[in-house]
């Protein structure tokens, strides 16, 4: 069974509704937002740029940690989200790289950031909750169950903290400081002790509260292949190979080989799921020439966004805003409160981030969203941390706020797809060549 986001099933997000039905219909025939026309290079650096800010300047103060979401109309929380702050690590990278702030800003940002992590953030058994107070660094209850560890949130944590490792290779000081910091986090996580004393298959949660109660295995096919490449490299707390292929892989289970609009589709359930499931543990991992026995990695993630692309140009439920230049289907905002939108749970809900994240794979076909959202839709869809989480003509909703794990991936995945930087960093791992190779990848 793959993770719904979680946020499906949970009262906490029941008020997130996020409802603005006044918002107007935008009309196609204007440029609300910037005239003469962008070239596709100023296009892509001002949406980087853009959402960049809700990372930078919506950051909490104290911890510099990522909230968990933004909304318009509200002021800020002081939950802070440790898969959006995995996420947050890497696009401060990427806007070191393109000149958004400088190396000592982003090392400083970061500097603050690991220390925390290291300082104050609660751990349980290495692992981080998904919820922390920004302030005191105590764990916020995610649901009334999920108030410990929660290996997948600490494996997209990890994921940035590896990249942050590789890019601060100087020999001063501060450089040589966050990197022995980060080492710190890393090896302490114990993966193993997810495995529940030895078990084939890591387990999502466990909290001294609860034990393992909730006892939810981590099973593919979804987002959370990082987790299980991660415990494979850890170099203390690490898995065995058996762990991956009977737990993760179901033992060749998760393999669907079925063709959906002329797209094989190797992994994973009919038409794909949500687009996320190509986003986050692709954010460093790269999936180029990632191949084992059960897929190869780049045909996975292409093949399904072309999928997904498809079902909303041929949109069998007839909603509105659905056609070639509005697609992508992902977890987000919804009309109905949060919901991981895919085309088998269709709302009518197009997220910006579906496409913008899947630019490495669907190049030509993001571009063409980019540009419509943009150009003929940016009155009502681009404000002040970039496009907006999510929207439906059909309803004339438009989202009311911005979700971390939705902007994060927009910024990393328009880099990876220009420059591969977070994917050239991460690969670099020493650890991370040992645990593919010991799990039978090639890359």
């Amino acid at each position: 069974m793959f993770r719904i986001r979680i946020f499906l099933f949970f009262a906490p997000f029941l008020f997130l509704n996020c409802s603005d039905n006044n918002a107007p219909e935008p009309e196609d025939d204007v440029l609300p937002v910037e005239s003469p026309r962008l070239s596709d290079e100023e296009l892509l650096d001002i949406t980087q740029r853009q959402t960049f800010k809700y990372f930078w300047e919506f950051a909490h103060p104290a911890s510099g940690l990522i909230r968990e979401r933004g909304r318009l109309s509200k002021g800020p929380t002081g939950v802070v989200t440790i898969g959006g702050t995995g996420f947050g690590l890497m696009t401060i990278l990427v806007a070191i790289e393109r000149g958004f702030i400088s190396r000592e800003e982003g090392l400083d940002r970061l500097l603050n950031m690991v220390i925390f992590l290291d300082e104050k953030a609660n751990k349980y058994h290495g692992a981080f909750s998904h919820w922390l107070d920004g302030e005191t660094g105590e764990t916020i209850p995610f649901s009334p169950n999920d108030d410990g560890g929660d290996l997948v949130e600490t494996a997209f944590l990890v994921q940035g903290l590896l990249t942050v490792r590789q890019y601060f290779d100087g020999n001063n000081e501060a450089e040589e400081k966050i990197r022995d910091l980060i080492n710190k986090l890393w090896n302490n996580v114990e993966w193993d002790w997810y495995t529940q004393g030895g078990r084939e298959g890591l387990f999502w949660h466990w909290s001294p509260n609860l034990g393992w109660e909730k006892n939810h295995r981590i099973s593919g096919w979804n987002e959370a292949l990082i987790v299980y490449v991660l415990a494979a490299a850890s170099q203390h707390h690490g898995i065995q190979a058996s762990v991956y292929h009977n737990g993760w892989a179901r033992s060749g289970a998760m393999v669907n080989g079925k063709t959906f609009y002329g797209h094989p589709l190797p992994l994973g359930k009919d038409l794909g799921g949500p687009l996320f499931f190509a986003h986050y543990s692709f954010l460093g991992l790269d999936p180029r020439n990632l191949t084992d026995k059960y897929a190869n990695y780049w045909e996975q993630n292409v093949n399904h966004s072309l999928i997904n692309r498809q079902y909303c140009i041929d949109n069998p439920k007839g909603y509105s805003g659905y056609h070639s230049q509005s697609w992508g289907l992902t977890a987000s905002y919804s009309t109905k409160g949060y919901s991981a939108h895919s085309p088998t749970n269709d709302l009518g809900v197009i997220t910006p981030t579906a496409a913008l994240s899947s630019f490495p794979y669907t190049p030509d076909e993001s571009l063409e969203v980019l540009r419509w959202m943009y150009e003929l839709q940016g009155n009502v869809l681009w404000k002040n941390y970039g496009f907006i989480d999510a929207f439906s003509k059909t309803d004339n909703w438009y989202a009311d706020g911005y979700l971390a794990i939705d902007q994060g991936p927009i910024i990393i995945m328009i880099e990876n797809y220009r420059s591969g930087l977070l994917w050239k960093l991460f690969m670099s791992c020493p650890e991370i060549q040992q645990g593919l190779t010991k799990l039978g990848f090639t890359y």
